[in-house]
């Protein structure tokens, strides 16, 4: 209590002790929380008004987005109204509000936006709302809340961001490893589905993984992958690296940006497959062809898993194997043309050689060779599909002893 006549800054009433800025502190927030309803109402309007992300929402999520605003205004009238009880730091509980999927379906921009609207529909009636000479005081509050929900709805979305990482890449993960397994059933789709993998075509590559983190190097792909308009998954096994390409033009514009991630040594592209099912056949392919890239030194980098057929079925791979007999030595099977074949490369793939053991013109070779080329889309008189041409062969005739 002054005793020099001047005033100590508290009102007295009849038994009453508050302090003014304590008074008007509690009737301000018994305005706000008697027009908490209004205010909401008006802030889903303004929302429906002003965002165009807010519209594009389902119904079901929209509701909850309304419901983030009203608990919003709601833990800032009781943050308001306790501010002065040692309660320095707003709650921000209300955020627990939204489940999980609304997370993935508003982004961190568009919830400063939401808290944007919501404060903008508070100051336009701070006259209103405030007690008789609380304006300022309201204003700096808000100002202090707002402030606050935006860090943390920052940290939300940090911490789910962080989880979903770590969720998706356990997802990535297993997906990489059934894919090279060949194991392919409800579990990939649904691990593909969880991912948002929508993309086809799909192109697998296989090669050496880089002298790093691989963390580090399947994030760098998936960051180039995003760049470049491609949905990648990768994985890193032991000292091999995997990386599935969906969505790209062509295998060309699948290998852009792929292959420089890849450590030294030959990478290999599986054949393109038209979706993430049949992408185990253009894995096994792609990992076959690594393993038997050693047998063609001079191999380009890329290569695909086609162009190491032969290779791949000396490696001992069935595929491979396989698809020569069916590509190279079924459509010549019973024509003059496996016994020209034979011989062509038997005499070293000279022409007059063949005509004079066939008995017949060299002419009439020449067009044989071409039929050849024409049915098993080899050319004898090239070098490297004469030596897929004769493993062809070979296999062919030990296919049918």
């Amino acid at each position: 209590m002054r005793t020099d006549g001047q005033s100590d800054g508290v009102t007295r009433g009849a038994g009453d002790d508050v302090p003014m800025s304590d008074r008007i502190r509690e009737d301000t927030a018994r305005r706000l929380d008697r027009a908490m309803g209004s205010l909401g109402t008006a802030a889903m309007a303004r929302m429906e008004e002003r965002l165009a992300w807010y519209r594009a929402l389902s119904a079901e999520d929209r509701s909850w987005v309304g419901l983030v605003a009203q608990a919003g205004i709601a833990a800032f009238v009781e943050w308001f109204g306790h501010a002065g009880e040692g309660r320095p730091t707003p709650s921000i509980e209300f955020f627990g509000t939204a489940p999980r999927e609304l997370k993935r379906s508003v982004s961190l921009q568009q919830t400063v936006d939401l808290v944007r609207i919501v404060v903008e529909v508070v100051e336009a009636q701070v006259e209103e709302l405030a007690a008789p000479g609380g304006a300022e005081l309201l204003r700096h509050a808000m100002l202090r809340y707002t402030r606050d929900v935006a860090f943390a709805a920052a940290q939300v979305y940090a911490r789910e961001a962080e989880a979903r990482g770590s969720w998706d890449a356990r997802l990535e993960a297993l997906i990489v490893d059934a894919l090279v397994r060949g194991q392919v059933d409800d579990g990939l789709h649904s691990w593909a589905a969880a991912l948002g993998w929508t993309s086809a075509p799909v192109v697998v590559f296989a090669g050496c993984a880089p002298d790093e983190d691989p963390q580090s190097v399947i994030d760098g792909l998936r960051d180039k992958g995003r760049r470049i308009g491609h949905e990648l998954l990768a994985g890193v096994q032991g000292d091999r690296l995997i990386v599935i390409v969906g969505g790209a033009d062509g295998v060309k514009d699948a290998a852009r940006g792929v292959v420089s991630r890849f450590g030294p040594g030959p990478v290999v592209i599986g054949p393109e497959v038209p979706d993430l099912h049949a992408a185990a056949r253009s894995a096994r392919a792609a990992i076959a062809g690594l393993r038997a890239a050693a047998g063609w030194p001079d191999a380009p980098r890329p290569v695909l898993a086609e162009d190491l057929l032969a290779e791949r079925a000396l490696d001992g791979d069935e595929d491979a194997r396989g698809q020569l007999v069916e590509n190279v030595y079924k459509p010549l099977a019973g024509t003059p043309l496996l016994d020209t074949l034979a011989t062509y490369l038997e005499q070293g793939t000279s022409l007059e050689a063949t005509a004079r053991l066939l008995f017949v013109h060299p002419n009439t070779v020449r067009y044989r060779l071409r039929k050849i080329t024409e049915l098993t889309g080899y050319q004898p008189t090239e070098g490297r599909s004469a030596f897929t041409l004769q493993v062809g062969l070979i296999l062919g005739r030990l296919s049918v002893t």
